[in-house]
């Protein structure tokens, strides 16, 4: 049996939903090394970019920044941000998207701004930053967090980047260039969005949980299908690509 953390397993399961070819927005920490392990593997055809303006980056190492000179090795091109974020995100070149959050609503709305009231918060968090763009314009999107109760809320304390909105049409309405969440990946399942009401759906339970497990970690009423498959494993293969891309364990951590 391969041996793997959870941390591992969120970052391999992410990786398989880049396709070859694509432009990937991969930003930074898991979801970029969940990027790069795609091009290692089954896609290595994908144009990884960064907010910064690096296009077609091969980092040998995980960079910690988007403006990381890590980024530069191999890139085809350095741009600017405002070229980045404008010319190729905002005009609809970006295949896919990466992002985390603090909260997410059952549209898969983000949030990352703050937690608790307005006036008096309990926790501020880095707000936007690209996360709305990316989410407003990327074709698709790949949501990635570790899995909580209070992360998975029916109201957002703060509405920083847009999901489905307020379910079909929402995005069509606001004119929004990108289609929105496709998949969020946590360390104790895979989610989708149900086509009819756009609403999170349960897709894959990781090895070790169960559905109700699921059931219970959540603050609104999850769509659960027929049957729900467990996910995959990480190989063996991943598993050693990941720690070569991330030698010092910056993202990976030094195990559970």
């Amino acid at each position: 049996m391969v041996k793997y953390t959870k941390i591992e397993f969120l970052a391999a399961c992410a990786s398989t939903h880049v396709r070859d070819g694509e432009n990937v927005f991969g930003g930074t920490g898991l979801p970029l090394l969940a990027a790069l392990l795609a091009k290692e593997t089954h896609a290595p055809n994908i144009n990884l970019i960064s907010e910064a303006g690096f296009i077609d980056a091969r980092p040998g190492e995980v960079p910690l920044s988007v403006a990381d000179s890590r980024y530069y090795y191999g890139c085809s091109a350095s741009i600017g941000l405002i070229e980045t974020l404008g010319f190729l995100l905002q005009g609809g070149r970006i295949d896919v998207g990466f992002l985390g959050a603090a909260q997410i609503d059952e549209y898969g709305n983000l949030n990352t701004s703050y937690i608790g009231p307005f006036e008096s918060p309990k926790v501020k968090l880095p707000g936007s930053g690209g996360g709305n763009d990316i989410a407003s314009s990327a074709k698709r999107l790949i949501i990635m967090m570790t899995h909580d109760k209070r992360k998975f809320v029916k109201k957002l304390d703060y509405f920083t980047s847009p999901g489905h909105l307020k379910g079909p049409g929402s995005r069509k309405k606001w004119n929004m260039v990108g289609g929105g969440p496709e998949v969020v990946i946590t360390d104790m399942c895979q989610m989708d969005f149900e086509p009819e009401t756009q609403k999170i759906r349960l897709m894959s339970v990781h090895p070790g949980y169960s559905v109700q497990d699921i059931i219970d970690n959540v603050m609104f009423d999850l769509i659960i299908p027929d049957d729900v498959p467990t996910t995959p494993e990480p190989t063996e293969e991943q598993i050693r690509i990941m720690h070569r891309l991330d030698p010092h364990g910056v993202y990976l951590g030094k195990g559970d």
